[in-house]
């Protein structure tokens, strides 16, 4: 029996010339013996979904710092909104769908606690700085199985590593900048997609703003609700990358120009409003103080929890350690090292 055979025919008679074939994959790192079912891009989807990383991403910040409300999104419930995204797009290109989802999967888990307020308290902490697109390659290449790293396929490793735009351009001009692959590319595009319609909508129900605040020039192209933001940001990029004869991933030159402005708008007006801010500042001073207490005493820093890999210094294997971290581990971390406890012996 050898169902993953009957799978690379398929993509091989019905995905787009321009898709990435699982059988053509660059392969491994490691050797690995190719499962009987699984196409080797539906292996790494599955090595991703079962890792510690993925698990954690349920209580890592998106927009607001460990929501109590149960429908606000969290960094787990945007990677599947990613997935999902990325998917549709895929399906419509007769691209590498497995590729697509894996990619997705394994965008996000280098992110840290309290969203992008610990990755800027990182960078400045860790000599070298610190971003967790790389961090995210590290937690699959080295960090999970205990230093061993998911031995992932290369064309999944450069989508992850080439996934984030920052707040530079939706599509990069730099091929070295650009995933290798079609795939790689709807993943870009399908997190800022999902973040942006996403965080507004967060946003909205949060009452940091109101659907009217948004700007009209930008409400009138992608719409006022979620579901019809998604629509139509999907299709446009369906339309112009069939357009291209489906060698290009792409959007109009007004989709594109609307979401940056909408992203620049978020920026100003949610993600660093003072309601969203003053929590983040509180976060920041503690991930200051959680790093340098470790810094300062290994022997600390190991029976809490930390891990030494050979090579690392100790900023670095500290940095791991507290980019893994969820908000609520972070918080009661935090309270353990310099909080006085209860005593507790009667």
């Amino acid at each position: 029996m050898d169902i993953r055979k009957t799978f690379e025919d398929f993509e091989r008679q019905s995905l787009s010339p321009s898709a990435c074939l699982s059988s053509n994959s660059k392969g491994r790192v490691l050797p690995s013996k190719l499962c009987t079912i699984r196409t080797v891009f539906q292996h790494d989807r599955d090595r991703i979904l079962h890792c510690k990383a993925f698990r954690r991403l349920k209580y890592k910040t998106q927009v607001f710092l460990s929501p109590v409300g149960d429908h606000y999104r969290t960094r787990l419930t945007h990677t599947l909104e990613v997935s999902q995204v990325a998917r549709t797009i895929s399906r419509a290109l007769r691209l590498n769908e497995d590729l697509t989802e894996a990619i997705s999967l394994g965008h996000d888990l280098g992110h840290t606690p309290f969203g992008h307020v610990g990755e800027r308290v990182l960078n400045e902490l860790v000599p070298g700085g610190f971003h967790h697109v790389k961090q995210s390659l590290r937690v699959v290449d080295i960090l999970e199985k205990d230093g061993k790293g998911l031995n992932l396929t290369y064309e999944v490793r450069d989508g992850i590593l080439k996934h984030s735009k920052g707040q530079g351009g939706l599509l990069t001009p730099d091929v070295q900048s650009r995933a290798q692959t079609l795939e790689g590319q709807v993943v870009r595009l399908a997190d800022i997609i999902a973040y942006t319609s996403h965080d507004l909508d967060d946003a909205i129900r949060g009452h940091v703003i109101k659907a009217a605040d948004i700007p009209k020039d930008i409400s009138k192209l992608i719409g006022l609700r979620h579901s019809c933001r998604i629509d139509r940001m999907i299709k446009d990029l369906i339309r112009e990358s069939i357009a291209s004869g489906g060698t290009q991933v792409r959007l109009s030159a007004e989709m594109d120009e609307a979401i940056r402005a909408l992203r620049s708008w978020l920026f100003e007006h949610v993600y660093r409003a003072e309601s969203v801010q003053s929590e983040f500042n509180k976060a920041s001073h503690l991930l200051h103080e959680l790093f340098h207490f470790f810094c300062d005493d290994q022997d600390v820093f190991l029976h809490y929890g930390g891990r030494r890999f050979a090579g690392d210094t100790l900023e670095v294997s500290v940095a791991d350690f507290i980019a893994g971290m969820t908000d609520r581990f972070a918080l009661s971390l935090y309270r353990e090292c310099f909080l006085p406890q209860p005593w507790k012996s009667i």
